[in-house]
């Protein structure tokens, strides 16, 4: 880059591959400036970042907020806000990236979710929205594509982690049978930090597959047996629709029930890349297997929160040992 200490707009600061990355950016010697649209509770959580207020579809915040950045990443995504999310999302990309323009930024990085073989749902339709509304923009984008990310933090590994540990019998929806490729969360950071200065003559997407693919009845078996527990027997009910079996998603897991719903119903159609191309690109062929970013995710998970009442009663029962508080 031009300078020596050039500033980055990190929007989703606060969420899940937002704090991941923002240690990871300082090291390579950004000046990461954090968007938040609540800056009072922000900083009372980590006083020491540059925190500044704003709403990625207000106008004059975002101006406010990229005035001096060279670049910026845009992280956040509104799913489960509303039913008319999807149409107010496209608007914020398209707000923030006349904004980038003005300000003068350079390059915009947006994680969004690999193109499903179907129709998908709204939540995903949405995020591959997002990235053409900012890959059409003025500011040149550079679109990753994830499907399910694993590491502390994250929804979807929530979903897993809870349902593998909480349930020795589940029924097997059809949609259990749709393969993703997870894709460790230290990967992702690496392939973020790693976007900013790929050469490129145009915007462009990529996604970002994991090393193997794997369905849904496979990724709770394998993060089962990390756990040391029992594989969940699984009864085939064929005719269980996703939105009907993501009632006993409510039931079972932690995961906010307007996302998670959501989720659930994205797994109907295969969540597989492309291509590859990204990794060997960036010059980055290994990346971390489920197995072993399961083993990371629950060991986090370990260091920072167990799991109270009658769940975390539940889990001890069938013999996972963590740390109950």
């Amino acid at each position: 880059m031009s300078i020596a200490h050039p500033t980055l707009l990190l929007t989703g600061a606060t969420g899940f591959v937002g704090r991941a990355v923002r240690p990871a950016l300082a090291a390579m010697g950004w000046r990461v400036r954090c968007l938040t649209r609540d800056v009072a509770a922000a900083r009372t959580r980590e006083p020491a970042l540059d925190w500044v207020p704003g709403d990625v579809a207000d106008a004059g915040s975002c101006a406010r907020a990229l005035a001096g950045c060279e670049a910026a990443f845009y992280l956040v995504h509104g799913i489960g806000e509303g039913a008319d999310y999807h149409r107010h999302e496209v608007m914020a990309a398209t707000t923030f990236s006349r904004a980038a323009a003005a300000a003068g930024v350079s390059r915009i990085v947006y994680l969004g979710g690999v193109a499903p073989a179907g129709s998908g749902s709204e939540h995903l339709r949405s995020r591959l929205d997002v990235g053409e509304a900012l890959r059409s923009g003025p500011v040149e984008t550079v679109e990753l594509r994830a499907s399910m990310i694993v590491g502390y933090g994250s929804l979807s590994w929530l979903i897993v982690r809870d349902l593998a540990a909480r349930l020795p019998v589940m029924v097997l929806p059809q949609w259990l049978k749709s393969r993703t490729e997870p894709v460790a969360i230290g990967d992702v950071v690496i392939a973020l930090v790693r976007a900013l200065d790929l050469p490129l003559a145009n915007s462009a997407s990529f996604d970002l597959p994991g090393p193997l693919a794997l369905s849904g009845k496979e990724i709770l078996d394998e993060t089962a047996r990390v756990m040391g527990l029992p594989h969940p027997r699984m009864i085939e009910v064929p005719l269980l629709s996703p939105r009907l079996s993501s009632l006993w998603v409510r039931f079972v897991t932690r995961a906010k029930w307007s996302v998670a719903r959501e989720v659930v119903v994205g797994l109907t159609d295969d969540l597989l890349a492309r291509d590859d191309r990204f990794w060997r690109l960036i010059d980055h062929p290994h990346r971390l297997p489920f197995t072993e970013a399961a083993r990371v995710a629950l060991s986090a998970q370990r260091r920072q929160q167990g799991v109270a009442g009658t769940w975390g009663a539940i889990e001890q029962a069938r013999g996972l040992r963590e740390r109950h508080t």
